[in-house]
């Protein structure tokens, strides 16, 4: 065979492109990254970032509604706790955090939103594998709002199922670091959809009941509530229902809960920053009580979405006077 022959047979390599061509979608928002305000198509990490190859970030959400954030300084406080014990730095304090997250609404123009903050612990560029010498990366989003629960979950209530998936321990993991260690609650999740439910919860190391993914769980016992203790991320809407409650007069405790003592409940409801207080009124294919949303649910959800008006649980968006055009000047794809 001639040399001209062997090197036409020879396989090509394909051709380095010098720009990535990204074929997905987005919500429509805007980020924060690198000092740059930039649409949410935009917002891009490395493929060598300890966030992306380790699962080495924390975070925290906030969320916007009618034009207020709420609990934003509780949210900014676990956050910095989150960094501090995580030994990573931003070049940011409180407030610059603070005008960032409002920015990104403003820009996007939403009303309602779900604000991010995050974390990772980023790249070292020699690609060493010490963590001391990885350059930390702050970023923020702000895109719509978004639910745990749709309007038809929230009128019926949600149908969950308990798996017996455990959640990682808190000698493990801090759980008071939100973090990104989600496998255990993912796993949890497809057994829920695998028995006909919309969600999940999962246990804990001694086989009491934890949290879900994205949220914690409150149950009802003769008008007295109480929600797991271990192992579980002690969430802002968590907190905000022992304030309504001690504001309602009603007895809250942070305890073990047993599935027993879940399904058995008088009322049954779960809390996110992404929805808020939600009713839960199917465990396990059965119903809790009559399977209707309990009175005490509904009045505390009630209060809840009430206290987003209230000057000392919210704070209003810094929009530009005569508002904005959402995204009018971030849509051209470069």
């Amino acid at each position: 065979m001639s040399r001209t022959m062997a090197t036409q047979d020879k396989k090509q390599l394909p051709v380095v492109g010098d720009r990535h061509v990204d074929p997905h979608s987005y919500p429509e928002g805007v980020a924060f990254l690198d000092g740059q305000y930039l649409p949410m198509s935009q917002a891009k990490i490395s493929v060598l970032d300890w966030g992306f190859l380790h699962s080495d970030a924390t975070y925290d959400t906030v969320h916007v509604w009618n034009g207020r954030f709420f609990r934003l300084d509780l949210h900014l406080g676990r956050f910095f706790g989150g960094l501090e014990k995580l030994r990573m730095t931003i070049p940011f304090d409180r407030d610059g955090v603070a005008e960032i997250l409002h920015n990104c609404v403003a820009l996007s123009g939403h009303r309602a939103a779900y604000v991010e903050m995050l974390c990772t612990r980023g790249a070292s560029p020699t690609f060493s594998r010490d963590p001391r010498q990885a350059v930390n990366r702050f970023m923020a989003f702000a895109v719509p709002f978004g639910s745990v629960a749709n309007a038809e979950q929230l009128q019926r209530g949600l149908r969950v199922a308990i798996s017996d998936k455990v959640r990682i321990p808190p000698a493990s993991i801090d759980p008071a670091i939100k973090n990104y260690h989600w496998l255990d609650l993912v796993r949890g999740l497809y057994d829920a959809y695998d028995r006909g439910a919309e969600t999940a919860l999962i246990l804990d190391f001694n086989g009491n009941v934890a949290e879900g993914p994205g949220f914690n769980v409150f149950c009802v016992w003769d008008g007295k509530l109480s929600t797991p203790s271990i192992g579980v991320l002690p969430g802002i809407t968590r907190r905000t229902v022992f304030d309504l409650c001690a504001e309602e007069g009603l007895a809250a405790t942070a305890t073990d809960v047993s599935v027993a003592a879940l399904r058995e409940a008088d009322e049954v409801f779960i809390t996110s920053t992404a929805g808020g207080i939600m009713p839960v009124t199917e465990i396990d294919g059965v119903r809790i009580a009559d399977g209707k949303v309990g009175p005490i649910t509904s009045r505390l959800m009630a209060r809840y979405w009430q206290k987003h008006d209230d000057p000392a649980w919210s704070s209003p968006v810094n929009y530009p006077e005569g508002g904005v055009a959402p995204l009018l000047w971030l849509r051209t794809e470069r």
